[in-house]
């Protein structure tokens, strides 16, 4: 096992150099790393907010750049990044993580076609809600504009019905195993339920879904 710290270059080109001189071959990199700021656009720091990106994605960027000579001078390789439905649709209370995912959804879609002659596939998984630490372990705001306080309870009240529902995580498992083990996999691979209907909505009936979210947080 090597450490490594998204937030630092020097930890980045470290690993990079000393997994090369302990493995002569990778055959797949997978970007599962950062965490959740929660809390209201308005109401969050923007160095938090800052630094969500600096990790979620510059961190990815700056990881998978380390890798991409190796695969591009071995002529293979798969780069799967772990993404997020809110990097798809954007809910409240999630502004800037949804911002980082969003980013990296729109990078890795870019690179998919430059690392095409490469023989380098890249590929998302966007999970739905999973039963793991990525709410529980957000960092929050500590700023209150008290004008939001009535839309912060209700949030409050949705997030716990969302996480009370959630699906087992061996689901994301199963399907980024799925990914590895195919050859030339589509770049979008979609877990969880509900999820196709959600980005379905996103793309051809964007005032329903509006209409859904609101309807889910005030009743």
């Amino acid at each position: 096992m090597i450490a490594l710290d998204l937030d630092s270059e020097q930890s980045i080109n470290s690993f990079s150099e000393r997994l090369f001189k302990e493995i002569p071959k990778l055959d797949v990199l997978i970007n599962n790393a950062g965490f959740y700021v929660s809390g209201i656009a308005e109401e969050t720091p923007i160095e938090l907010g800052r630094q969500q990106l600096e990790t979620n994605f510059w961190g990815t960027i700056k990881v998978t750049n380390a890798i991409l000579p190796h695969f591009r001078k071995q002529k293979s390789g798969k780069i799967i990044t772990l993404g997020s439905i809110i990097g798809l649709v954007s809910f409240p209370n999630t502004a800037y993580y949804a911002a980082s995912k969003h980013a990296l959804e729109g990078y890795f879609k870019s690179l998919r076609y430059e690392l095409n002659e490469f023989n380098i596939e890249v590929a998302m998984i966007e999970p739905a809600a999973f039963k793991t630490n990525v709410i529980t372990n957000s960092i929050a705001t500590i700023n209150r504009i008290p004008d939001y306080n009535s839309l912060r309870n209700k949030i409050q009240k949705f997030s716990d019905e969302l996480v009370s529902k959630a699906e087992d995580p061996i689901l994301v498992v199963e399907k980024v195993l799925k990914v590895i083990q195919t050859d030339k996999p589509k770049f979008r691979n979609i877990v969880g339920k509900d999820t196709p209907a959600l980005i379905n909505l996103q793309h051809f009936a964007y005032g329903i879904l509006e209409k859904n979210v609101l309807k889910q947080l005030n009743k």
